[in-house]
């Protein structure tokens, strides 16, 4: 979970152009984002997290994989934090100044066998059947999880029994993520 694969630029020209992206959506107007080059241009999935004060969740939302540069997958997941996670109300022009960003940059999806997690270092990506649900590497650990309750937690996400990991033919999926964000 360390911001490991991006230079300090390249991640503080991230949150910029989250931030940057949410205010031209409220502004109606394109958002101004600098070039995408090198690990900006990487075709890359990856998640923005919004904080509101005293640190209560405001929207996250992301994808696993995109055919897009990562700086462009991020301008464009930042405003769909703020304007389309279902499960908060929209944020609005008045809380921006308020709310933190925070960034997942993801790593490649690979299948992990459940003894072969690390809470802390791997995010989950669990299916069975048509559902599907994914918790970052961050999660476990804000939680205080062990490798079984964060494998469990992962299957409610996803809407399935809590013990669906164990079973035969379950999809088990992990990735690293480069997390980082302007609390920093």
């Amino acid at each position: 979970m360390s911001a490991g694969d991006l230079a300090a630029g390249e991640r503080d020209a991230l949150l910029q152009a989250a931030r940057e992206s949410i205010a031209a959506h409220f502004q109606r107007r394109r958002p101004h984002l600098p070039a995408a080059t090198g690990a900006l241009a990487e075709k890359r999935g990856a998640f923005v997290t919004l904080h509101g004060p005293g640190n209560e969740l405001r929207g996250c939302v992301g994808l696993m994989r995109s055919d897009r540069s990562l700086l462009e997958t991020v301008a464009r997941m930042a405003v769909a934090a703020a304007t389309e996670d279902g499960r908060f109300d929209p944020v609005t022009e008045a809380e921006l100044e308020a709310l933190t960003v925070e960034i997942s940059a993801l790593g490649p999806l690979e299948p992990i066998r459940p003894e072969d997690v690390e809470v802390g270092r791997h995010g989950l990506l669990i299916g069975y059947g048509s559902r599907r649900g994914v918790l970052l590497p961050q999660v476990p650990v804000e939680h205080g999880w062990d490798r079984e309750t964060f494998l469990a937690h992962t299957c409610w996400k996803a809407g399935l029994p809590e013990d669906t990991w164990r079973k035969p033919g379950v999809e088990l999926l992990g990735f690293t993520a480069t997390v980082f964000g302007e609390k920093e």
